[in-house]
C-alpha cells in the first residue's frame, strides 16, 4: 500500500510567515508525502484547492495564507471568500480541504508581530496535519 499524499498550498503574501505552517504540517506528515504549491495570494487558493482535490491524488488539501487588515475593508471580503471557497472545494469534491488561513485583527509589520505569527503558523500547520490524519482515519473506519 502506497502512503497517502497530501497537497499544501501556500499564499506568497507574507511568505516568511505563511511558510511556517508547512513546517508544522511536516512535523506530522513527512515532506516526502506532501506536494507543495505556491499561489500569489489567498484569493487564488480555493480554485487550486478544488482542482487538486478533484484530481484524486490527495487524501487532503491544506491551504495557508495570512490576510491582514491593511486599513481598507478589502481584507474582510477576501477572508470570507477564501474560507467559503475552501469549504466549497471540499464539499464539492469529497476531499478534505483544510484552512490555515488567518485574518488577525491587529497585525503590524514589526519584528514582534512577525515572530508571534511565525510561531502561530507552525502550530496551525500542525493542527491542519492532525485534522487531515484524523479525518482520514474516521472516513476509513466509516468505509470499513
Amino acid at each position: 500500500m502506497t502512503p497517502a499524499r497530501y497537497a499544501f498550498i501556500k499564499a506568497n503574501w507574507h511568505a516568511d510567515i505563511v511558510s511556517r505552517a508547512l513546517d508544522g504540517f511536516h512535523e506530522l506528515i513527512p515532506a516526502a508525502q506532501v506536494d507543495v504549491f505556491d499561489v500569489p495570494g489567498a484569493f487564488e487558493m480555493p480554485l487550486l484547492a478544488r482542482d487538486l482535490a478533484a484530481s484524486g491524488r490527495y487524501a487532503a488539501v491544506a491551504a495557508a495564507a495570512l490576510v491582514v487588515d491593511g486599513g481598507i475593508y478589502r481584507h474582510d471580503f477576501v477572508a470570507q471568500a477564501v474560507v467559503d471557497g475552501l469549504m466549497r472545494a471540499g464539499l464539492d469534491t469529497g476531499v478534505p480541504v483544510l484552512s490555515v488561513s488567518l485574518t488577525p485583527h491587529n497585525f503590524q509589520e514589526t519584528d514582534h508581530h512577525r515572530d508571534i505569527f511565525r510561531a502561530h503558523f507552525v502550530q496551525k500547520g500542525r493542527e491542519a496535519a492532525q485534522a487531515a490524519l484524523m479525518i482520514g482515519k474516521a472516513r476509513a473506519a466509516l468505509a470499513a
